[in-house]
């Protein structure tokens, strides 16, 4: 898929796209809500490759416009379970903020959607961000979201020139299970996304990290079966 690959004159949208359930879902709604979809993952240093070869299937099932990986090797600064390979993925739950955050992940994420939205003319931004079913993370929180849509009105030719870039978040204030109902109404094929934190080369989940527990979990309070394939 290329960036000129859209043949209509709808508008665009940049979707953040990890690979995982939540973003999937993100994805679904945005393409639902009219927009050409431009998928952006982000290859950071992450502990496997099976979350971006979960991105380019869904993109492709999703019939997304575009889908590009950007490269931003964060294991240069660590500090993360899931960039820094000395620090183990905790498997119970824990007090306060899980060894898992990694940090400014979404700060340079939602940098580089803001630039590509610029290049592309798009005028939404849209993120799987959620503050209900979720770790603890704080740049997933709806201050953090407020705080950097109004760095997008300030810091972009876009903005200075009138024209909005909106930070979409559909998912912020949604349970898990009603994320799972609602993407399943728009028909996302969950068996392609991978949201373990330690997932093997083929894709498949351990079950007992915290994305696999808050997973199962919304499967379970959303009356579905999980098709999620454990190693």
């Amino acid at each position: 898929m290329s960036e000129n690959s859209s043949s209509n004159t709808r508008a665009k949208a940049v979707i953040l796209l990890s690979g995982g359930l939540d973003s999937a879902t993100c994805l679904a709604i945005a393409a639902s809500e009219g927009y050409d979809c431009y998928c952006l993952s982000v290859d950071y240093g992450q502990r496997h490759s099976a979350e971006l070869d979960a991105a380019r299937r869904i993109a492709e099932r999703q019939s997304a416009a575009c889908h590009k990986v950007v490269q931003m090797d964060l294991r240069a600064i660590g500090g993360s379970a899931l960039t820094d390979d000395t620090i183990s993925v905790p498997v119970e739950e824990t007090d306060g903020i899980p060894s898992t955050y990694v940090p400014a992940r979404n700060t340079i994420m939602l940098s580089l959607a803001m630039g590509w939205a610029e290049v592309l003319g798009a005028g939404a931004i849209y993120a799987g961000v959620n503050a209900v079913d979720y770790s603890g993370y704080p740049d997933c929180r709806p201050e953090f979201i407020a705080a950097f849509q109004q760095l997008a009105n300030l810091a972009t030719k876009t903005a200075v020139e009138g024209q909005h870039i909106s930070i979409e978040t559909p998912l912020i204030t949604m349970t898990k299970a009603e994320i799972i109902s609602t993407g399943c109404r728009l028909g996302v094929d969950y068996s392609l996304t991978v949201s373990c934190y330690q997932a093997d080369s083929r894709g498949r989940a351990c079950g007992v990290c915290d994305s696999c527990r808050i997973r199962k979990q919304g499967f379970g309070d959303a009356l579905m079966a999980d098709p999620t394939a454990y190693f």
